[in-house]
C-alpha cells in the first residue's frame, strides 16, 4: 500500500527540526509498513485515522532516533536530559503517545507483544 503521509506534514507537527527530508521519508517509509501490517484486513480504522496514524508514528520513530526531545538542559558543566524512557516504547514520546490515542483498536499498543496461554497439567494425586 501507498505511503499516506509525507515528511512535511510529520515534521510540522514536531515543529519542524533540522532533519534531513530524505531520512525521514524512510522512516514514514517503516512506519507505513507497520501500520499497514498492523491493520491488514481491519476495516474498523478509515482512512483518516489510519494517515493519522501513521504520521504521528512517523513523528514519534524520528523523535526517537534523530530528533530527541530534551526536558532539562544546562550550560554550566553541559548537561542534557532527554524525554521519555528506554523501553517505554511508544509512551516514550508525545508523538507515540497521540499515535496509541487514535488507535481506537489498541492493536498498536498490543502490536509485538505476546499472548499469554494457561494449559492445565493433569493433576498426578490420585
Amino acid at each position: 500500500m501507498a505511503v499516506r503521509t509525507n515528511s512535511e506534514d510529520v515534521l510540522a507537527i514536531m515543529g519542524a527540526p533540522d532533519v534531513d527530508e530524505d531520512v525521514v521519508t524512510s522512516i514514514i517509509e517503516a512506519a507505513s509498513a507497520m501500520v499497514d501490517q498492523i491493520y491488514s484486513g481491519d476495516s474498523t480504522l478509515g482512512s483518516t485515522l489510519l494517515e493519522n496514524i501513521e504520521k504521528w508514528l512517523s513523528a514519534h520513530m524520528v523523535a526517537s532516533s534523530l530528533a530527541r526531545t530534551t526536558s532539562d538542559e544546562k550550560i554550566g558543566d553541559v548537561s542534557v536530559k532527554y524525554t521519555g524512557k528506554w523501553g517505554e516504547l511508544l509512551k516514550s514520546t508525545p508523538y507515540g503517545q497521540m499515535a496509541l490515542a487514535l488507535d481506537i483498536t489498541g492493536k498498536l499498543a498490543r502490536a509485538g507483544k505476546t499472548g499469554a496461554s494457561i494449559y492445565a497439567v493433569k493433576s498426578f494425586d490420585e
